[in-house]
């Protein structure tokens, strides 16, 4: 069964935790997929991981479609696909529940600094629970 957390976050700091969380289970062996909502996300994002850290490196790939990402350990996309294989699914946005069920462990967001994506991210964690998920809070 697919394993669901979510990190509370204070600050609109999401690239850093998307960072942290890739690096984290990278360093546990495992292929990470990271969506965002766009190719500007994307781009950002991909340019970030090169600095995010002084002195770590995060081998990572935006799957823009031009790119084989199938070796990769951390992918970006911005749609529904796993073209690593991952089985770490890290959501920078949200995803549908059929695409998060191919995952061991899928990490969520509740961006509590914004009262809009606070409140949806209330809406997600009960229909996980809904949906037979036992979602809990991360550390």
């Amino acid at each position: 069964m697919t394993r669901v957390s979510f990190i509370k976050i204070k600050k609109p700091e999401k690239a850093r935790h998307l960072c942290e969380l890739a690096d984290e289970f990278f360093g546990e062996g495992q292929k990470v997929l990271i969506t965002v909502m766009d190719e500007n996300q994307a781009v950002t994002l991909d340019r970030f991981m090169w600095t995010w850290r002084k002195g770590s490196f995060l081998p990572h790939a935006y799957h823009n479609g031009a790119v084989d990402c199938s070796s990769e350990a951390v992918t970006i996309v911005t749609e529904e696909k796993n073209p690593n294989g991952a089985n770490v699914l890290v959501m920078g946005k949200p995803c549908s529940l059929a695409f998060i069920r191919q995952f061991e462990e899928v990490v969520d967001f509740a961006e509590v600094h914004e009262p809009q994506r606070a409140a949806e991210a209330r809406r997600r964690f009960l229909r996980y629970r809904e949906e037979g998920f036992e979602p809990h809070m991360r550390e």
